[in-house]
């Protein structure tokens, strides 16, 4: 079959490479060996492609015919691979050249296809690679282009030996495939190459550590993906249904939104609650309500406040006042570990029960926001004109924008109140001071009644009223012309069936009725008026003192048993007082001896020093040294390179200390020095090395800092010894320019492949 390769890009060489420069290369791509995983027969495959372009680029008349046939290719004027070929082919057919004219291409054989999609992997054509492969990777019962490939039939190749090292280089193509699409932002392309490729190596049963690399990668993918569905538009309905079963995914592996499961994310509880805050902005408030109301029943504190959140924005974006109140039971549940009293009022507020917002509000730490609430609520008798601004500043700022499909919704109390479907509900509900308001109501005259008939309506209208002249925010609170406006669209009648003095209030409120306001209301008079068994004790002790002033003898002469009494009592009380007394002469004293004279103090937290224990934890000898984290420096570039050489030194010195390479290399540059450790162990050879380090440059990325490239100046001076004899030939003192590219692992930088970039030898 025929690949489009040709020899400079299997070595990785430009047309001009020099004779030595062809040598090089070749050294360099023998010496890099492939992943662990492949077999030897991949491994030959590769290197009998690399001496075949070695051997056709040394030879200077191969290489002359070759390079015609790559420039005809490469400077095609009309931009045709194919018209060029053919017309190298009419000119070798007319000139009888025996030199067989080729597009720009190689013809290999079954042997060699393997060798060729690595190659190919190397050079990063991971899409060539995949179409390339996939023909030979289907199900043993299955056809691909009729019913051979490339002369074999489908049962021969399955039976082929070469079959698991393709399958490993398309599934590695397809995880390279996922990891450039998942850098450009393409979270969906990405995760379908990723699961491509797992597929394919589940099905075939094959290579579990890359299925777990690829799936390491999958599960770290999920919040990017799940981000990307949801912020689709709504009619996307498949594709963010399918983002809301990941996020459930995710959830349950967490065991909640504050679990402490592992997802295989990489997550940990701040970052994973980050990410759903950032997610808010693309859920609606029914998707919001569905997944934190399950959420909330784990239970989990956050979930349920979220909860909270959704329930009040839908029931009043939807005038639905049900879900606030249900909203207010959860936040009874949620009070008991937390503050949320300010919660509790601006539900109560939309309930239109003003006595318990107020109650709640007075309960509160929120001291900005009772700040604001006291400022806007001066000339009022009460805080409620500064709860509704607030109220509908919070929903508007605060509520709202987490909602896709609120975030333009404006809050208005005056709509809400003005509902017919809100007033209905609202009937129907107990209020604290239902019984008394209405007590109130009845005595008064029906003079009265058409100016007071409501004293809290009457309150917060006023309230209302006098926070609208003071505001100059018209898009949030309506000013008194434009109430009056819109009073002439409602009938008188429209709130009268609205029983309550705490919801008729509200209804006011919407309506803009003007009532005078009620006399001596404000918290301290709610808070009386909610303590009436202690008022009717205390009048009742007031007959029995009147009837004990008939008896002075009783009051001045108590009986034996109460005078004892209470002699033990003052006795008692007498040497509490000394105590007390004691103790503030002592702390005086004492305040008084560090005013004057004040002992040295030590500032900053203490250190707790302990004679069994060290202060700080003593690293143990044998650990790996950690690097820390963030972008790789040029200190420890230098400390990792110098690692390296102190590795080799001893992996290559006389007692050939292989361990040492696999605590700095990693894949395929690991197993090939493993490979020329045990050569020279075979040999009875060995070498001793001088190295001087100059780090260049530390080249990193801020989207990956996970990789690093490291161009190094190394002087390395070695002396060769065959069978303990030194050998003066292949000793040398070279000074070489190295590209190490790095990655962390575990904490610590390994070395995943070198490069020489250009090489000086020193007499």
């Amino acid at each position: 079959m025929r690949i489009p390769l040709d020899y400079y890009r299997i070595l990785g060489l430009p047309l001009a490479a020099s004779d030595e420069q062809l040598r090089q290369a070749y050294s360099d791509r023998i010496v890099q060996l492939p992943r662990r995983e492949y077999s030897s027969r991949a491994i030959s495959s590769r290197k009998q492609l690399l001496e075949e372009a070695i051997v056709v680029l040394s030879n200077p008349k191969e290489r002359s015919s070759y390079d015609q046939l790559y420039l005809a290719n490469v400077y095609d004027p009309e931009g045709s691979t194919t018209s060029s070929a053919i017309a190298v082919e009419n000119r070798a057919s007319e000139n009888n050249d025996t030199t067989e004219a080729k597009s720009l291409g190689i013809d290999i054989s079954q042997d060699e296809l393997v060798g060729a999609l690595l190659i190919l992997q190397e050079l990063g054509e991971y899409e060539l690679v995949v179409k390339l492969g996939r023909p030979y990777l289907v199900n043993k019962n299955g056809s691909v282009s009729g019913a051979s490939v490339n002369g074999l039939t489908n049962e021969e190749f399955h039976e082929r030996p070469e079959r698991p090292d393709i399958i490993l280089t398309v599934a590695l193509a397809c995880l390279e495939l996922g990891r450039e699409e998942w850098q450009q932002g393409h979270y969906e392309n990405a995760a379908l190459s990723l699961e491509t490729g797992q597929d394919l190596l589940i099905k075939e049963n094959l290579f579990p550590s890359v299925r777990a690399e690829i799936q390491a990668d999958l599960c770290k993918l999920r919040p990017y993906r799940i981000l990307e569905l949801l912020a689709l538009p709504q009619e996307k309905t498949a594709e963010r249904h399918q983002g809301l079963e990941l996020l459930q995914n995710v959830l349950e592996e967490r065991g909640g939104i504050d679990g402490t499961g592992n997802d295989q994310s990489g997550l940990n509880i701040d970052d994973f609650l980050r990410f759903i805050q950032q997610l808010r902005y693309h859920l609606t408030s029914a998707e919001q309500q569905k997944i934190f109301e399950a959420e909330s029943k784990r239970p989990s504190a956050v979930a349920t406040y979220l909860a909270v959140y959704a329930l009040i924005a839908r029931g009043f974006a939807q005038r639905q006042p049900a879900l606030i109140r249900q909203a207010r039971q959860m936040l009874t549940r949620l009070g008991k570990r937390q503050d949320v009293h300010l919660e509790q009022s601006l539900c109560a507020l939309l309930l239109g029960q003003t006595e318990l917002a107020t109650r709640s509000l007075e309960l509160s730490q929120e001291y900005e926001a009772l700040a604001f609430i006291r400022e806007k609520s001066q000339d009022s008798p009460d805080m409620l004109p500064g709860l509704c601004l607030y109220g509908e500043r919070w929903l508007h700022n605060e509520v709202f924008p987490h909602f896709r499909d609120l975030v333009n919704n404006q809050a208005s109390l005056k709509e809400y109140f003005a509902d017919e479907q809100v007033q209905a509900y609202l009937e129907g509900l107990p209020t604290d001071a239902q019984k008394s308001n209405e007590s109130v109501t009845n005595r008064q005259s029906s003079s009265q009644a058409q100016t007071n008939t409501y004293p809290q309506r009457n309150n917060l209208t006023t309230s209302y009223r006098q926070v609208s002249n003071r505001t100059e925010n018209a898009e949030v609170l309506e000013t008194p012309n434009k109430v009056k406006s819109v009073d002439s669209n409602y009938s008188p009648s429209s709130f009268t069936t609205v029983n309550t003095p705490e919801q008729n209030s509200m209804a006011q409120v919407a309506s803009g009725e003007h009532i005078a306001p009620r006399k001596n209301h404000n918290l301290s008079s709610l808070a009386k008026v909610n303590s009436p068994p202690q008022t009717n004790k205390r009048r009742r002790r007031k007959p029995a003192q009147a009837n004990n002033s008939k008896h002075p003898q009783r009051q001045l002469f108590p009986n034996t048993l109460e005078g004892k009494t209470r002699l033990v009592w003052m006795i008692f009380g007498s040497f509490a007082g000394v105590i007390v007394l004691w103790f503030l002469l002592t702390t005086s004293f004492g305040l008084l001896k560090n005013l004057f004279y004040p002992a040295p103090s030590l500032k900053g937290e203490q250190l707790s020093v302990q004679l069994n224990e060290p202060p700080i934890p003593i690293p143990d000898p044998n650990s790996k040294p950690q690097s820390p984290a963030g972008v790789l420096t040029e200190a420890t570039a230098q400390e990792v390179v110098q690692s390296w050489l102190s590795s080799k030194a001893a992996a290559l010195g006389v007692n050939h200390d292989i361990n040492s390479l696999e605590q700095i290399l990693i894949g395929s540059t690991l197993s090939k020095w493993k490979g020329i450790v045990q050569e020279d162990k075979a040999e009875n050879r060995y070498r001793k090395y001088t190295h001087t380090v100059k780090v260049e440059s530390v080249k990193t990325t801020e989207t990956d800092q996970n990789n690093a490239t490291v161009d190094a100046m190394v002087t390395e001076l070695a002396e060769f010894y065959d069978n303990g004899q030194i050998n003066q030939q292949k000793s040398y003192n070279e000074k070489v320019r190295v590209r190490y590219n790095l990655v962390r692992v575990e904490s610590s930088w390994r070395i995943r492949d070198m490069s020489v970039l250009n090489k000086t030898t020193e007499n």
